[in-house]
C-alpha cells in the first residue's frame, strides 16, 4: 500500500472516531447546529422588517449569508478538536500507531464536513420555513450546495493549522472568534456591501466570504435584476471567484497543516 492509500484508509477510519465523538458532543453540535437557527430568526424577524432589498425579500437574500456563516462557524470544530485531542494526549496514541502523519488532519476534516452537511440541511429546512425558495434548476442548486460544501472543507483546514499553531483549546477558542466573526460580517452576508462605505466596501468585495455568498446567491437564484451591480471583480465573476479561493486556501493550508502537525508531535 503506497503512501497515499495509506493515508486515505486511515483517514476514513480517524474519521468515523471523529464522528461518533461529534455525535455524543450534544454542546457542541448545540452551538454549531442552533447558533445559525438563532441568526435565521433573528435577522429574519427583526432586521428583516427594517432591511430593504430592491426586487427580493430580506429572507431570501440572507440565507445565502447564514448558509455560508453556518460553515465558517463549522470549520471551528476541526480546529478546536485537533487542540482537544493534543491536549488530552489522542495525538500521540495516533503517533505510536503505524499510520500515515496526514490521516490525522484527512479524518478530522472529512468528519467535520459531515457535520456541516447536517448543518446545511438543518438550515436550508428553517430557511424553507421563514420563506426561503430555490429558483433556479437542479444543477445549479446541486452547485450551491457543493460550493458551501468545498468552502467548509478548505476553512476545515485552515481553522486545522491554526488549532495545531495554538495547541490549546482555550486560547484557539478566542483566536478563531477574533477570525471568523469580522470575516463573516465585514462581507456581503447580511447587507449589499454597496451600502457600505468605501474602505469597507472594498475589503468587503474582495472578502472571499463575500464571493461565496454572493455565488451561493446567484446559484439558488437570490439575486434580483434591481439590486446595483458592482464593480469589483469577485462580485461580477462570483462562482469563479469562489472556484479560486478554495484552490487557494487548499494549496497553501494542507501542506501547512501536515507541517504543523508533524511539529506539533515531534516532541
Amino acid at each position: 500500500m503506497n503512501a497515499v492509500q495509506m493515508a486515505v484508509t486511515d483517514g476514513v477510519t480517524v474519521a468515523k472516531r471523529n464522528s461518533i465523538k461529534i455525535v455524543r458532543s450534544l454542546d457542541l453540535l448545540g452551538s454549531i447546529v442552533f447558533m445559525p437557527v438563532m441568526f435565521v430568526l433573528l435577522f429574519g424577524y427583526v432586521f428583516g422588517s427594517v432591511i430593504d432589498i430592491p426586487g427580493m425579500s430580506y429572507r431570501e437574500f440572507m440565507l445565502p449569508g447564514i448558509f455560508v456563516l453556518a460553515v465558517a462557524m463549522g470549520s471551528i470544530v476541526t480546529g478546536y478538536g485537533l487542540t482537544d485531542d493534543l491536549q488530552k494526549g489522542i495525538i500521540d496514541r495516533f503517533r505510536s500507531l503505524p499510520m500515515s502523519p496526514a490521516a490525522v488532519l484527512i479524518g478530522r476534516t472529512t468528519a467535520d464536513l459531515i457535520l456541516n452537511v447536517t448543518s446545511l440541511l438543518i438550515m436550508g429546512l428553517v430557511g424553507l420555513l421563514v420563506g426561503w425558495r430555490i429558483h433556479t434548476g437542479v444543477f445549479e442548486a446541486l452547485g450551491g450546495v457543493l460550493l458551501l460544501l468545498a468552502f467548509a472543507y478548505a476553512l476545515s483546514w485552515v481553522m486545522g493549522t491554526l488549532g495545531l499553531a495554538v495547541r490549546k483549546p482555550e486560547v484557539f477558542n478566542n483566536v478563531s472568534s477574533v477570525a471568523i466573526f469580522p470575516l463573516t460580517f465585514l462581507a456581503n452576508t447580511f447587507v449589499d456591501s454597496g451600502r457600505l462605505p468605501t474602505p469597507l466596501r472594498v475589503i468587503a468585495d474582495w472578502n472571499p466570504v463575500s464571493a461565496i455568498t454572493q455565488a451561493s446567491r446567484e446559484l439558488f437564484g437570490n439575486t434580483s435584476a434591481a439590486m446595483p451591480v458592482h464593480a469589483a471583480w469577485p462580485m461580477q465573476h462570483a462562482v469563479l471567484a469562489s472556484v479560486l479561493w478554495i484552490a487557494l486556501l487548499l494549496a497553501i493550508f494542507v501542506p501547512l497543516s501536515v507541517r504543523c502537525y508533524k511539529k506539533a508531535t515531534s516532541h
